[in-house]
């Protein structure tokens, strides 16, 4: 395909109309070379929609095929590295491009492309975390979010199954997870994806509902403490993959201490704080508040409470 027939591509799938005259005068070509142009383009697939009359003009059906993509043999080799990144993360929205998009593109690249991408493709591994169950709603969570419409779903708390109604801002993707921030009244609730049971989009829009970028850096007004953790040299490496922990720093600190983290956490959020710190074992130590060190040392009673009857 030459490179009039794809900038008529951008030109016609910009949603414009455009009539045969004015293409063939934009691109300097006769009438007759721009039908060619036009036929060669419906001939491979190109939705093209001719209005006939004084009025009448070209212009791309609604459910079209956007152009195809125009790449160097690395950034091809990059794309389907994306892919690969990708396809590790489940229940990705709309999820079924992926394939369609590997499939697809591929079978249209030149073999030298495709023998690059084949031995690429031996040579590299994402292992990501993946979740006990998928989360199937991501996609309509993200269009009602976009949309600012309101859904009601079905969750699997802690406390059982309940119905709930709220206007999703966005989802994101952590440690494996997919979240969905949701505005309920006049709260923001964080819901897991995955435990979503059941949803439907619903046609009341809440137009104050805030997007996830506005969210994610709003101000949190819970109550919060300053939290001091001592870590070792060797916990301090174990928290190097866990981006909570990115502020640690060295330190003269008492005994086998080495590292030092600080922050303002919310008080609600103590318990799961505390579990996260339970992996590093005797590598880290709550230096404060009193109250964060209570909450860890009753996670440890309770931990040592099954083994404790076996003697």
């Amino acid at each position: 395909m030459n490179d009039r027939r794809l900038a008529m591509m951008q030109i016609i799938d910009s949603r414009r109309k455009f009539t045969a005259r004015e293409l063939a005068e934009r691109f300097g070509v006769s009438l007759r070379t721009i039908q060619r142009d036009l036929d060669y383009l419906q001939q491979i697939g190109f939705p093209l929609y001719a209005e006939v009359g004084a009025h009448g003009g070209y212009r791309a059906l609604p459910n079209r095929i956007l152009p195809p993509l125009r790449l160097t043999p690395n950034e091809a080799l990059g794309l389907f590295l994306m892919i690969q990144v990708m396809e590790q993360i489940q229940s990705f929205p709309y999820e079924s491009f992926r394939t369609h998009l590997a499939e697809q593109y591929y079978a249209s690249l030149p073999p030298d492309v495709k023998d690059s991408i084949d031995r690429m493709r031996s040579h590299i591994a994402v292992l990501q975390q993946q979740p006990a169950q998928p989360a199937p709603f991501t996609t309509a969570i993200l269009q009602a979010a976009i949309a600012k419409r309101q859904i009601a779903f079905t969750y699997r708390s802690r406390s059982g199954t309940k119905d709930a109604q709220a206007t999703p801002v966005g989802i994101y993707l952590e440690n494996g997870y997919w979240y969905m921030p949701a505005k309920k009244g006049d709260r923001v609730i964080l819901y897991r994806a995955d435990r979503i049971l059941q949803l439907e989009v619903l046609e009341q829009e809440d137009l104050s509902a805030p997007d996830l970028q506005e969210w994610l850096v709003a101000a949190d007004e819970r109550p919060r403490l300053e939290v001091t953790l001592w870590f070792t040299a060797f916990g301090a490496r174990l928290a190097e993959s866990d981006p909570m922990f990115h502020s640690l720093q060295q330190a003269e600190l008492p005994s086998e201490y080495a590292y030092l983290w600080k922050s303002s956490v919310p008080v609600e959020e103590f318990p799961y704080t505390a579990r996260g710190l339970l992996k590093f074992g005797p590598e880290v130590k709550v230096a404060e508040p009193p109250q964060l060190q209570e909450t860890v040392i009753q996670l440890l009673e309770l931990s040592l409470k099954p083994y404790r009857c076996l003697h």
